[in-house]
């Protein structure tokens, strides 16, 4: 039985299409050497480095309350988006100036910028410790967040409560990559003392997480690239292998009733 050259087409077309959805999974699978790159891992750690227009929460505590009053900014009601006042009072922050410091209470300007926070409590207590007795200092980084943006599921900004993120909880945060995410080049942007850098990471290979963008630092940019599928997909209709495929559907049941 002889094939009609639009049958054959249409097969063509199927084929074709099926063929150019097919990816290996080396591009695709996270962490494909984990073991090898585990066996030779040593102890890590990370503290987030306070920057320029970081807001500061930093409490000063101690036996003697009243001792400490001094030291720490009153307490106001918060608002909401309405303006509408809350029953709930929030502490108020310390905005880190384009040189590094803040204005703080008895103690004067204070340069902050590139110091970890443990750095910064030690610091303190030894300067509150001139006016107070055994002074118990709280900090936390108050707008530290990241922002994931390009083929993900739910690009975005999110704020981080913990001072600690890696680069595969955020890409989690933001419901993962797509399928078209280029899984080997993810692009991170940083900007320290003033200097943006930036860095790609392979998330294929499990050795990234010896790189310095591993660890997320606050307002990191997390861009995941579209792979070359996308790209050229961007160039033509998407419905196009829809429209492909009911054609060919439509042409062999031409074929079927015309025989």
């Amino acid at each position: 039985m002889k094939t009609s050259p639009i049958s054959l087409f249409a097969w063509l077309a199927v084929i074709s299409i099926l063929l150019s959805s097919c990816a290996s999974k080396k591009d695709i699978l996270y962490f494909q050497d984990i073991d090898q790159v585990l066996e030779k891992a040593e102890k890590t750690s990370y503290s987030a480095v306070i920057q320029p227009n970081d807001l500061l929460q930093i409490v000063v505590s101690s036996y003697d309350l009243k001792a400490v009053q001094p030291f720490n900014l009153p307490v106001t009601p918060s608002t909401n988006l309405g303006g509408n006042v809350n029953a709930q009072m929030q502490l108020q922050t310390y905005l880190v100036d384009g040189d590094g410091n803040i204005e703080f209470p008895v103690l004067g300007t204070l340069n902050v910028a590139g110091m970890k926070r443990q750095e910064l409590i030690k610091d303190m207590e030894t300067r509150i410790s001139e006016y107070v007795v055994d002074p118990i200092i709280n900090i936390r980084i108050m707008n530290y967040k990241v922002t994931v943006i390009g083929e993900v599921l739910r690009p975005g900004s999110y704020p981080i409560q913990d001072e600690r993120i890696t680069l595969p909880e955020a890409l989690g945060m933001a419901g993962d990559m797509t399928v078209y995410g280029k899984r080997k080049e993810v692009l991170v942007i940083r900007e320290e003392n003033g200097v943006k850098k930036h860095g790609t990471v392979d998330l294929t290979s499990a050795s990234f997480i010896h790189s310095p963008f591993y660890y997320l630092q606050q307002n990191d940019v997390v861009y995941v690239q579209p792979n070359k599928a996308q790209v050229q997909a961007s160039a033509y209709n998407r419905n196009i292998p829809i429209f492909v495929s009911i054609s060919s559907v439509l042409v062999s049941l031409i074929i079927l009733f015309t025989r």
